[in-house]
This record gives structure tokens, sequence and C-alpha cells, in this order.
């Protein structure tokens, strides 16, 4: 695995300023023979893509839907509306592709990124499917976004624990995708942004093989973000690596800003 080195970013906001860390890696695991996730950590957008569907179609639909929103950002602008412009773009891409195959090609998208056109600043997480966006505030790591999947759907519905949906045989089976469908918008939330917070953004390759708890060990055995994301990758890989693994570690200071609050707005909501 490449050495990975932190990257940082300081951006100036009204009353002060917020700095950010953050590190990135992804990996094929120990069972896969090709990576069919992709990622993007480029200021302001963080972003994770787990692809499906045949051999390489996975490859393509994640390839084509990071690639696009890498466009939106080079382009200087994020927002929901430009996000599901850019994924619309995405999903013609996919279906033109010469190797797209009929078995479902398409991806996940999770992620977050910095919004600063009202108000105070503000964190828009947005995903659809199954990789995630965990939140670790004054040591206590929270998921963030929820997933969509049979698995998830059947625990909201009081018919299955967390026990039993650890080994359920509809495990992988997610009921949103960037790709199989022409329209996808992704469910929003909206954090405050705060001083100390810790964001990881995976695959479901890290999740199938570390506990909630283990991301935390490992967030707080590790205050830089190479380290932290370099020693999950390495406890992924030991448990199994079972799957693609895919992972981002965004630090977050925020010097002399009174925007910097305790709570978390949570639930979805599509930001204006």
């Amino acid at each position: 695995m490449p050495e990975q080195s932190t990257r940082t970013r300081s951006v100036a906001v009204a009353g002060g300023t917020i700095d950010l860390s953050w590190a990135g890696v992804t990996h094929t695991g120990r069972r896969r023979e090709i990576n069919q996730d992709a990622l993007l950590a480029s200021y302001p957008l963080f972003i994770v893509a787990d692809g499906m569907g045949g051999h390489i179609g996975g490859e393509i639909a994640s390839a084509s839907t990071v690639d696009r929103l890498a466009r939106m950002v080079e382009a200087g602008a994020v927002s929901p509306k430009i996000i599901e412009k850019a994924l619309s773009h995405a999903v013609r891409d996919i279906a033109s592709h010469p190797d797209t195959t009929d078995d479902g090609t398409g991806t996940t998208l999770t992620g977050l990124y910095l919004d600063l056109s009202d108000g105070p600043p503000q964190w828009v997480t947005l995903n659809i499917g199954d990789s995630r966006v965990y939140l670790m505030r004054e040591g206590i790591i929270e998921q963030i976004t929820t997933d969509h999947s049979v698995v998830q759907e059947l625990m909201a519905a009081g018919r299955l624990s967390p026990e039993e949906a650890e080994n359920h045989p509809y495990g992988n089976v997610i009921t949103r995708a960037v790709g199989p469908s022409e329209s996808v918008a992704p469910d929003y939330v909206r954090l405050d942004v705060v001083d100390g917070d810790r964001f990881v953004i995976c695959s479901d390759g890290l999740t199938k093989e570390l506990t909630d708890y283990g991301i935390q060990h490992f967030l707080v055995e590790n205050a830089d973000p190479a380290d932290a994301v370099a020693a999950m990758m390495d406890a992924a890989l030991e448990n199994g690596g079972r799957d693609n693994i895919t992972i981002i570690v965004l630090d977050v200071a925020v010097q002399s800003i009174d925007a910097a609050r305790n709570a978390v707005v949570v639930g979805d909501s599509s930001p204006a």
C-alpha cells in the first residue's frame, strides 16, 4: 500500500478560519481481483464511491461518478443542485460506456462538503447506497448517513436485529445506487462546523472488517489523518480484507469562530 500523506487547507470565514487536514486511501483487499472503489478528496468535497455490476462494471461506474464530481469541484461550485446534475451526467456516462454490462452496473456515493454559501459555514453530507460517513465528536462516534440497503430496511422495520444483520444473506444488497436508474438524488444531512470534529468516509469494505468502536479506537490512537487511515487499512486487511476498502479521514480545527456549536442536525433533509 502506498505511503499516505496528510493534506491541509485553511479556509477563511467570517470571524476566523477553519483548518482542515485529511488523508485518503483505497485498496483492492485480499479477495478481489480489481478495485471497484474510487475516492475524491479535494476541498470542499470528500467522497467515496463503491462500484457494482459485472467484472469491470463497478469500476466504470465509480470512476465515472468521481470524474463528474471532480469536474464540478474544478469548476468552483458545489451544491445539491449541481451535484445532482453531475450525477445525471455520470449515469449517462455509465450507460454509454462500451464495457458497461446489463448486470446492474452502478455505484454507491457517500461523503460531505463544506458549504459557505449562506450564513454560518456548515457541513453537508450526501449519501446513496451503503458506504458511510461517521463523525467522532468529543470522543463519541456516530454514523451520520443511513444505509440504503435491504438489511437496513429490515432493521428499521424491527424485523432484524443488528446481530442478525451482520451475517444476513442479503447483506450486500443495496436499494439505491448511481447508475441503474435515470435519476437518483442523495440524502442530505446538515451539520454544524465544530472544532475537533473528525470524519471518516468509507466503503463497506471497511465496515465489514471493523466495528464502529474499532473505527473509533484507531481515530483515538492516531491523531494524524494519514496515520489513522493507514492503521484502519492494516486492521481491515488483517481481519480478512474481503472486499475493496476505501477510507478518508478528515479533521476539523476551528479558530475564533462563533459558528462552532455543539448540536448535530440529525435526519435527512434536502438543503436549499
